[in-house]
């Protein structure tokens, strides 16, 4: 037996030839799927940084802290802005920094703290409103998540305090 078997010429279309497209490209057009193979360019101006994208202003949170932890008006803060201004990332690093110190090498149960600041927050959303008070979930969030900060300022002072029984006793009451 001898024989020889003759094989098509093969061209490979590797952008060199512009005036034909590759057989999947014509194909795909044809049946009107050319869609598929539009590419977005990257537009600079409408990449924004991860902090912006999430609305997550550090310089507002960090006021919010310092107007609960030392909520004077005589030292230029205003007491008022964690209800006039709420935001939801703040007090959930301050529900998430409680939960840390609280529960100590139990990881497991941070999602039930998350899970009862939320629902406690919105059973008192809706005991306000139920009552006539005019405040949006946001605001109940905010307050009550903030709200946690002087616990997790005394937690490690009553660790290092714990010995001494008065001093101990006074901090705790």
């Amino acid at each position: 037996l001898s024989g020889t078997i003759s094989a098509p010429d093969i061209k490979l279309n590797m952008g060199s030839e512009s005036n034909k497209d590759p057989y999947a490209t014509t194909f795909l057009r044809q049946r009107g799927y050319g869609w598929l193979l539009e590419v977005e360019e990257d537009d600079s101006e409408e990449s924004k940084p991860l902090l912006e994208e999430l609305d997550i202003d550090l310089k507002d949170i960090y006021y919010k802290i310092r107007c609960v932890l030392m909520p004077m008006p005589s030292l230029g803060y205003n007491r008022q802005v964690v209800r006039d201004n709420p935001d939801f990332w703040g007090p959930l690093a301050v529900v998430l920094l409680f939960s840390m110190i609280s529960i100590y090498g139990q990881f497991r149960v941070v999602s039930w703290i998350i899970t009862i600041w939320i629902f406690g927050s919105l059973t008192i959303f809706l005991l306000a409103r139920v009552l006539g008070g005019e405040v949006s979930f946001g605001q109940v969030l905010g307050v009550i998540g903030y709200s946690l900060l002087p616990l997790i300022v005394i937690a490690p002072l009553l660790l290092v305090i714990g010995g001494f029984e008065v001093v101990s006793t006074l901090i705790k009451v």
